[in-house]
């Protein structure tokens, strides 16, 4: 596979994980979500996500099974927001290598293109989800109130390597 669709996500909304309409997912023939934790779910140095996120998670839950993958190693600080929302995680991923994410595929028992991995950067979590064929969607990385971090360094600076190489990035 070319370094350009490597880095190109499925779906790359102007929003965070909150405001995606999970139909969006449905129609895409996708039955399960790998999902990013820090700065998807959760804003920098805080353990608990915003009011919004917890509402969308729960009712994407009731919806399709939810995987937290994380390449943060903190047991506690991960386990912490999948206890509250009752579903399985994974730290210490190493994103973009696949081992952990096969692992969870091999949990959900579900072929790739059936599962979404949603997250905020480029080289980690779409990268990962292009080399196993799951369905990438880029988000907007998340500030302290839940609403999208207007100035983020890290993937303003990812969007533009990733056009370097000939993606066709927002």
């Amino acid at each position: 596979m070319r370094v350009r669709a490597l880095l190109t996500p499925d779906w790359q909304p102007s929003s965070t994980l909150a405001q995606l309409p999970l139909d969006q997912f449905e129609a895409q023939g996708i039955k399960a979500l790998v999902l990013d934790v820090d700065r998807t779910l959760l804003p920098r140095r805080q353990a608990t996500p915003p009011a919004a996120m917890v509402a969308w998670l729960r009712n994407a839950a009731e919806r399709m099974p939810i995987h937290l993958l994380s390449n943060n190693p903190s047991r506690r600080r991960i386990g912490t927001v999948a206890d509250q929302l009752a579903v399985p995680y994974t730290t210490s991923a190493a994103k973009p290598r696949r081992a952990a994410l096969r692992r969870v595929l091999a949990e959900l028992g579900m072929p790739a293109h059936q599962v979404a991995l949603v997250g905020d950067r480029v080289f980690t979590d779409v990268l990962a989800g292009n080399r196993l064929g799951l369905f990438t969607v880029l988000v907007k990385p998340i500030d302290p109130q839940g609403e999208p971090c207007r100035h983020d360094h890290l993937q303003s600076l990812e969007l533009r390597m990733a056009r370097w190489v000939g993606t066709a990035l927002g």
